[in-house]
């Protein structure tokens, strides 16, 4: 049998989620010695720090159980564009139970997974656009 399992990648860096406004400052409590010495304080006092509002994930989708004559290593990937993490959340279970027989194409996962799931992906591209 054929399995796919998600595999993130990012984003990971902060000026992508601040320049889609999905940070906020918050109040943290410094705990350790070594957040002490990153934001030159002490220990229990508390500083402002920017935090990520909504999570967004992306990366690949990793395949296994395919033929070795024809797929290096008998694995294959599809992209995985950045979608929310309720949508990674929910495909990376559902892929966790998936097998085929036959390699399924990228489109046609996604069209199986929101219909088995009746969840629609948000996708970043359709929600945030290019965004400079």
């Amino acid at each position: 049998m054929i399995s796919y399992s998600t595999n993130f990648m990012g984003p990971i860096s902060m000026d992508w989620f601040c320049d889609r406004g999905l940070t906020q400052m918050v109040d943290m409590e410094i705990t350790t010695e070594m957040n002490a010495r990153r934001y030159n304080t002490s220990i229990g006092d508390t500083v402002q720090v920017e935090d990520i509002t909504e999570y967004w994930c992306g990366g690949r989708i990793d395949i296994y159980g395919l033929d070795p004559r024809k797929h290096y290593g008998g694995m294959c990937e599809y992209d995985l564009p950045i979608m929310d993490g309720e949508s990674w959340n929910k495909l990376t279970d559902w892929l966790d139970d998936y097998e085929s027989k036959e390699l399924t194409s990228y489109e046609d996962l996604i069209i199986i997974f929101e219909r088995e799931t009746d969840h629609k992906i948000r996708w970043a591209d359709d929600e945030f656009g290019d965004v400079e």
